[in-house]
């Protein structure tokens, strides 16, 4: 059973290599370099042994012995590796003497120092691109999904979760398995060449070794999977901390109007102390890993010191006293890397936590999908088609938000959807650039479903204003030409020409430069607006989606940005979503909607002389 933990553990431990897949070159760059930096490392400890068993004795037939046995046999062993260099050593000592050889081997071990650190920082040096790179691989990977991901994603997750894994959660991928990462190449392969080293030089004493290490990595597992579980909770406690922030942050206004400033702090305070104490957990449980892995090698070292010594004292031809320390000096050799590599695979299970956070918005599904073989879409040509179109948000809900659609919108032509809140009509113009793809049913542009052209060529046929605007921390330009790499001065000052955006605008003492602020909080709610409607004008989109653009404006804002809507619509097809009916009286059809239904159509004129739901609402607003 604890072999079998073991296994489980080392084999997640090591399922962190999936994350350097094109990065090979350099891994096996790093363990070659290893290997030469752990082979120096031994060569020097293989140097005790001769210094103590000739340098410091006076006799000299150990020596003669030595010699006169001759050359000895080249094998792949310790013992061959020592022999070898022990008859290499006698001869230099009887040809030149002690002083001689003690020089000699003080210049070895500097070489060998140097040529293992050289190697060691080698080795650091070709896994430094590894731990970078797949840390901005994995955050080039999540803003891809994530601008594919349909909008319904982030209707369902927070969105302070979500950057609290793009940011926090990448972060711990990078300190604390990237840094293993090293270790991870590094640490095995040292552990495994010292073993074998002193298996060479005695079995015995390295089976007792065997025998105890198992129970000591057992221990560390339990730590790491406990610490895992603990780091998984403080990662989802610090999602839901981001998002009072960023909730806060946008609702300050309101915060303040209701005097909520002591329940919003109380709430926060709350979810930061669950977040302090879960980290208290976590940090304890990480710095338990280091000096209890210490502890537990240090006392196999004891015991391999007592059951060394004592077969050096009873059974001196089994194993001799300068064999035994030249065994110490490796065995003690173990305690960093194994301290390291529980430490290690301690930090990899709170990556691992990040890992599994990371991975829900990695291989979550993407909804609308490229087709395989897509159809070109050449332009708009004769009319915009619901077909049918039923939508749900959720699949296999039984309440549809729109219930078997069927309109034309003929080119050039202007529809506008009304009806009460939750009606349907936003999600309606959804279908449109396919920000949902129809539940049944099907929108076709020209006849083809657009589930059948790409995206892009879809979206470049549209131009939507929302009703509130979606502006960036950037300049008055850039905001504009959002797009657009390649545009000149000139069209942008055309586009915001007829927006009615161009005279405040000179006005701003940076004039097109000027930088906005946070979602364009630098201008008013008009010309927020109106610099949404010149991004609309420069993209010249044949098709137009006006999400109840005037809604939130005062009477002198709405008139100018009516004027510039009306400039904007001339020779396009439009749909309007529109609350305030007296801006759509002159559509060419209006098509009222109810609980996802098409209720009624036609023309002003015509739905008032019906007398029914339009007329009700316009009768409404007349009034107030």
């Amino acid at each position: 059973m604890p072999y079998f933990v073991i296994f489980t553990a080392v084999k997640k431990f090591f399922g962190i290599l999936r994350y350097i897949k094109g990065y090979w070159n350099y891994g096996i760059l790093n363990i070659v370099c290893n290997i030469f930096s752990v082979i120096f490392g031994l060569f020097s400890l293989t140097l005790v042994a001769p210094f103590l068993t000739f340098l410091f004795q006076s006799d000299t037939s150990r020596i003669d012995e030595i010699i006169n046995k001759g050359k000895p046999l080249v094998k792949i062993s310790a013992d061959s590796v020592i022999n070898q260099f022990n008859y290499y050593l006698a001869v230099f000592i009887k040809e030149d003497g002690k002083l001689k050889a003690l020089i000699f081997l003080c210049v070895m071990f500097i070489i060998m120092i140097f040529f293992k650190n050289l190697f060691r920082y080698l080795a650091m040096y070709f896994v430094a691109p590894i731990r970078n790179g797949v840390v901005r691989d994995m955050r080039n990977k999540m803003m891809d999904r994530i601008m594919n991901l349909h909008l319904g994603y982030f209707s369902e997750e927070r969105k302070g979760d979500i950057m609290s894994r793009m940011t926090t959660d990448v972060m711990e991928i990078e300190w604390s398995v990237m840094q293993s990462l090293e270790m991870i190449f590094r640490e095995p392969l040292t552990i495994i060449l010292y073993l074998t080293f002193l298996i060479n030089l005695s079995p015995s004493l390295t089976l007792y070794a065997f025998a105890l290490l198992p129970i000591a990595a057992l221990i560390i597992v339990l730590i790491g999977k406990s610490l895992k579980r603990t780091s998984h909770k403080s990662k989802t406690v610090l999602g839901t901390l981001f998002s009072i922030m960023e909730e806060s942050l946008g609702g300050l206004k309101v915060i303040k109007a209701f005097t909520s400033e002591s329940f919003v702090g109380k709430k926060f305070q709350a979810v930061n102390h669950q977040f302090f104490k879960l980290s208290n957990r976590v940090y304890r449980k990480n710095d338990l890993a280091s000096p209890l892995s210490e502890v537990m090698v240090t006392g196999i070292m004891m015991m391999i010191l007592y059951l060394g010594g004592k077969m050096v004292i009873e059974q001196p031809d089994k194993l001799d006293g300068s064999l035994f320390i030249t065994y110490l000096a490796i065995f003690s050799q173990l305690v960093p890397p194994v301290k390291q590599l529980t430490t290690s695979y301690v930090n990899v299970q709170r990556g691992l936590a990040s890992a599994e956070r990371i991975d829900k918005i990695l291989e979550a599904e993407i909804q609308i999908k490229e087709p395989l073989a897509p159809v070109k879409l050449s332009g708009f040509n004769s009319e915009i088609e619901y077909k049918d179109l039923s939508f749900a948000y959720t699949k296999g809900d039984e309440g549809y938000v729109l219930k078997k659609i069927n309109l034309k919108i003929a080119k050039g032509k202007t529809i506008a959807l009304v009806g009460q809140s939750g009606s349907g009509k936003t999600t309606m113009a959804d279908m449109v650039p396919r920000f949902y793809d129809a539940t049944d049913g099907a929108v076709l542009i020209d006849g083809i479903d657009i589930r059948n052209v790409l995206t892009s060529d879809l979206r470049s046929l549209l131009g939507i204003v929302s009703q509130e605007p979606i502006l960036f921390n950037d300049t008055i330009f850039n905001n504009i030409a959002f797009g657009n790499e390649h545009v000149s001065k000139e069209k942008v000052m055309e586009a915001a020409k007829i927006a009615n955006a161009h005279e405040f605008i000179e006005q701003l003492v940076e004039g097109y430069h000027s930088n906005i602020g946070d979602r364009g909080s630098k201008l008013s709610g008009g010309q927020r607006q109106r610099i949404s409607i010149a991004r609309a004008v420069l993209k010249n989109p044949p098709i137009l989606i006006l999400d109840e653009a005037t809604s939130a404006l005062d009477t002198e804002s709405e008139r100018l940005v009516q004027d510039a809507l009306t400039k904007l619509m001339q020779n396009r097809t439009t749909l309007v979503i529109a609350h305030r009916l007296s801006t759509i009286v002159h559509a060419d059809e209006i098509v009222v909607l109810n609980q996802g239904e098409i209720i009624e159509r036609g023309t002003h004129k015509a739905l008032l002389e019906k007398n029914g739901a339009y007329k009700r609402l316009f009768d409404m607003q007349s009034f107030a």
